[in-house]
């Protein structure tokens, strides 16, 4: 931010010389020795009042958490490399390599490789990994939210702020209209298997599912995964029919604050989706 200095001197001498002006009664020359004085001041606090800073590409932002930046790659769906370092796309989580969604999701960030986006900061600065946490736009368009309009993503949150909910809306959006990562399973057992109970507490988690058909159903090759998408388990047993299975788990893997359960077929498509609290 440019620095101003105040010349003393030159003031003192302002001053003698409208003293003088007072002294004559000479208001005409009074008013011309204020005006470029006040000029002056009306200027500063404007630049005062509406926060401005000169951004060192010479762009003029608002908001000292705005950031102009050039997407120079992309990681995957929610992961970006720019010139300011590598950005992890706040409020949303998208699909792992080799997973339905991971090839969709990415290519929709390549297609801004090349081009200015503005970087938006909240709360939190960086994750445990160095990554700049932010919201992404380009233009008109608010990157996080269209992964999720697309069914490309699902919300995850580090903290609740002031994106949360329009973000929470567009996921919504998807997932009733079965777009992206949340088409529904077409497999027989996919309507056979519900979910009991869900235990967050540690020690103990366990997660209980029910066979409602009169017949068996197989889960093998079935995945069951949470919000960060790093606790993926496979499942390897068979339902009986009408009877129910616990899933133990060791370990603190649910969070107690509030978590997603998403149980996948083994193509990939959804079976269940509980959010809580």
């Amino acid at each position: 931010m440019r620095r101003w200095f105040l010349n003393l001197d030159f003031y003192k001498e302002e001053a003698n010389e409208l003293k003088i002006a007072i002294f004559k009664d000479d208001y005409a020359l009074l008013f011309m020795k204020l005006l470029p004085i006040l000029i002056f001041l009306l200027i500063l606090n404007t630049f005062i009042l509406a926060g401005f800073l000169v951004h060192p590409t010479g762009k003029v932002v608002q908001d000292v958490k705005i950031e102009y930046a050039n997407l120079t790659n992309v990681v995957d769906g929610d992961t970006i490399d720019t010139n300011l370092g590598r950005v992890r796309l706040l409020g949303i989580n998208t699909p792992e390599k080799k997973h339905a969604g991971y090839e969709e999701a990415k290519s929709f960030l390549e297609q801004f490789i090349g081009k200015e986006i503005i970087l938006e900061k909240t709360i939190d600065d960086k994750d445990k990994y160095g990554r700049l946490l932010r919201y992404v736009f380009f233009q008109d368009k608010f990157l996080n939210k269209e992964i999720l309009s697309k069914g490309l993503a699902h919300f995850y949150s580090y903290n609740e702020d002031k994106y949360s909910q329009k973000l929470k809306s567009a996921e919504e959006k998807a997932r009733n209209l079965n777009l992206g990562i949340w088409e529904k399973s077409k497999e027989i057992c996919s309507s056979c298997i519900i979910l009991v109970k869900l235990n967050e507490i540690d020690p103990g988690e366990f997660v209980l599912f029910k066979n409602k058909c009169n017949f068996n159903c197989d889960l093998t090759g079935w995945t069951i995964n949470d919000d960060s998408s790093s606790h993926e388990k496979k499942l390897n047993f068979i339902i009986p029919q009408h009877s129910q299975y616990q899933l133990n788990y060791t370990g603190s893997i649910w969070n107690d604050a509030g978590d997603s359960l998403y149980l996948r077929d083994a193509s990939g498509l959804m079976v269940i989706f509980f959010r809580y609290p």
